[in-house]
């Protein structure tokens, strides 16, 4: 008798709905009864599902990220005075938090306190957030949010702040907003690799076209109360606009923040013009700099640029909320919460052999 032995072979699977970057579309115009763009509203005011707590009433849901060269205690001191709030980045130590709060402490309403889940980032926690109760938010930063061990950190941080607003990320799919919501965070970062100086996806091949990752974990965080970051992907105003379009309720922001007075990094000249360096925080330059070199077992997903120089940030902010407040005219939405309700997009791009042009 001869016995046949079957193989199964498992494929891989292929999901074939389209997925779309901010590129790929624009905003429908509606009519409006707006007079001016002054008269929009573009505050926010969001009670959150663990903490109860909120931020200040007036606060813009912008966020400068927490890279070292852009969540700088410099950064929050002017973006604060625009109502804007700052992720400040993690390799400040315990005493430079301490002296910030001490000089400014008009700001701390206004700033985000970041850390990663190594057992020296959780003392640290502790370490600030007790000596520092103005502060209402935290930050649960690493680059892949679907590992276990963080749902289980994010879980431990709310046991230990219960009425701390916590913010957690990065993820990019509905089933994972939903388990990090339901362990205990009120906020959850939505982004891998779309931004400017992030490689992830070149390295990894790992990733998910924003716009659409922005609109599906959105629809997954409403369902429970929750609430959610695009994180990355923008380069213009009309992209700020874009990703509160499709359900943001804040908007986090690197590139566009970068080259200015109030950033990290070096200032140096390059064929007669100043630039300023701005990089990834998994790229070699952040890697040489807080750890002394990229760890043997990893590659760098990030890149180091050159930007050109631009001066002091208030333009660049101004120049964001002009940009923010004339698209909620263009839709008739008086307040930036009825703008997700007012906007229909538009493909701008077609699909050829596969590839969006």
């Amino acid at each position: 008798m001869h016995t046949c032995v079957v193989t199964c072979i498992i494929m891989p699977h292929l999901e074939n709905d389209v997925k779309l970057d901010f590129k790929d579309v624009l905003i429908r115009p509606k009519r409006s009864t707006i007079k001016s763009r002054a008269d929009v509203d573009i505050t926010r005011q969001n009670v959150f599902r663990h903490s109860k707590r909120k931020f200040p009433d007036d606060v813009v849901p912008i966020i400068a990220a927490n890279m070292d060269t852009i969540g700088t205690f410099e950064m929050a001191i002017v973006l604060s005075k625009y109502q804007l709030l700052t992720c400040i980045h993690k390799h400040y130590s315990v005493q430079d938090w301490l002296n910030f709060a001490k000089e400014h402490p008009e700001v701390l309403p206004y700033v985000i306190y970041t850390s990663g889940m190594t057992e020296n980032d959780g003392k640290k926690i502790e370490e600030v957030l007790v000596a520092i109760p103005q502060i209402n938010a935290l930050c649960l930063d690493v680059a892949n949010g679907y590992s276990e061990h963080f749902v289980n950190f994010v879980k431990k941080m709310r046991s230990l702040f219960p009425e701390h607003i916590i913010m957690a990320g990065n993820v990019v799919t509905g089933e994972m907003i939903e388990q990090l919501l339901l362990e205990g965070a009120d906020i959850i970062k939505v982004g891998i690799g779309p931004g400017s100086v992030c490689t992830t996806r070149k390295k990894t091949g790992v990733g998910y076209p924003q716009l659409s990752a922005v609109l599906e974990c959105a629809d997954a965080a409403h369902g429970l109360n929750g609430h959610i970051i695009s994180d990355g992907g923008c380069v213009c105003p009309g992209d700020v606009a874009k990703a509160f379009g499709a359900g943001a309720d804040f908007v986090m922001l690197g590139g566009m923040l970068a080259g200015h007075d109030e950033c990290g990094g070096e200032l140096i000249e390059r064929d007669g013009r100043q630039m300023k360096i701005f990089y990834g925080m998994s790229s070699e330059t952040a890697m040489k700099k807080h750890t002394g070199d990229v760890a043997e077992y990893r590659a760098s997903e990030g890149k180091s640029v050159e930007i050109p120089y631009r001066g002091k940030v208030k333009h660049t902010i101004q120049d964001i909320l002009g940009g923010l407040r004339s698209a909620c005219t263009y839709v008739g939405a008086s307040k930036l919460k009825e703008l997700s309700k007012r906007t229909t997009f538009i493909r701008v791009t077609q699909q050829v052999n596969g590839v969006f042009s």
